[in-house]
């Protein structure tokens, strides 16, 4: 009898209160969630620690989850069970999601059945966690909202982390001209490696000079801005002629001056893949799948954590110096 009543607990990461990295418990009594109709159970094997799941764990987030919660959406696993109306998917399929209902830091994880995708055996679980929020959102960054065509060129500014390579390999593979930073030489050969045509280390103090130089005149169609609080300003002197900065990632507030904005008539354009439409997470989701398909589109997973280490997880995430590829929890 014991045994029948605890198998339907599993170990998941709550979260009671928000705050610093601490307020995140590990706790093994959480009952494993049913899937109700059109939604799947999934036996996590990996799920993606991402920036943003500090900044909702902080409070200081626009989207607050109600308490207590388990945080992660990127998770990468296997099917446990369907609920009802689900024909997509069976129990034993390798599948990756973009997002979950129940949390992905834990063992199991209810999601969305539409947004649940099948996973590749050309990828490992692993990889599969490094899909969802990094290869979504640069899609959406370079393609629905930047409006990038083959030819451009393209300056992913912090290059090195998730959405860094995810935004390199796509844009190589849809023929734009690929410019990367990365604050170490690991991260910039890393850089290299996955489709940027040319990297810069943006810890160097004249490095922005160096991208002018190499843009010559034109300047960079696009930049894919990771951390616009700090680079804002400039990026809007290396734009070319209606140029557009893509603000994917953010910390804190920034001074620009707008007029920087007349002179070429550049944009400033956020980019939130939790506003894109079920339209635009499909097109996403086909471009992405075609992408693993041809082979080209290969997640680069950075440092690997047990669930017991999530804490230091989420200091590293934001305090580490370079990232060199996603982070990832190992149930």
């Amino acid at each position: 009898i014991a045994m029948a009543a605890t198998r339907n607990v599993m170990r998941a990461v709550r979260v009671f209160e928000f705050g610093g990295p601490e307020v995140l418990k590990l706790q093994s009594d959480v009952l494993i969630p049913d899937p109700k109709e059109n939604q799947v159970l999934i036996k996590v094997h990996a799920c993606g620690v991402n920036p943003v799941e500090t900044y909702i764990r902080s409070g200081n987030y626009a989207r607050k989850p109600a308490v207590p919660y388990t945080p992660g959406s990127d998770v990468a696993g296997v099917i446990e069970g369907v609920g009802e109306h689900v024909t997509a998917f069976k129990k034993g399929d390798r599948v990756f999601t973009i997002g979950t209902i129940s949390g992905g830091y834990a063992d199991y994880a209810v999601a969305a059945a539409n947004r649940v995708f099948p996973l590749s055996d050309k990828l490992d679980f692993r990889q599969g966690a490094a899909i969802g929020i990094p290869y979504f959102t640069a899609y959406r960054a370079l393609f629905q909202k930047g409006h990038a065509k083959a030819g451009e060129s393209v300056l992913v500014h912090g290059a090195s982390g998730g959405v860094g390579i995810a935004t390199c390999q796509i844009a190589r593979a849809c023929g734009l001209k690929v410019l990367g930073t990365a604050g170490t030489e690991e991260g910039m050969n890393m850089v290299l490696r996955n489709g940027a045509h040319q990297a810069f280390n943006h810890r160097e103090t004249n490095y922005i000079d160096k991208i002018k130089e190499y843009t010559g005149m034109e300047g960079v169609d696009i930049i894919i801005e990771m951390l616009s609080n700090i680079n804002l300003a400039t990026d809007l002197q290396l734009l070319s002629y209606a140029g557009r900065v893509m603000v994917v990632g953010c910390r804190g507030p920034v001074e620009i001056n707008p007029r920087d904005t007349m002179s070429k008539e550049s944009s400033i354009i956020g980019v939130s893949l939790f506003l894109a439409t079920e339209e635009e997470r499909h097109e996403c989701a086909t471009a992405v799948l075609d992408g693993i398909e041809a082979g080209w589109l290969k997640p680069v997973v950075g440092s690997e954590y047990p669930l017991d280490k999530v804490v230091k997880a989420h200091e590293d995430i934001i305090h580490s110096s370079g990232a060199r590829g996603k982070m990832v929890l190992l149930p």
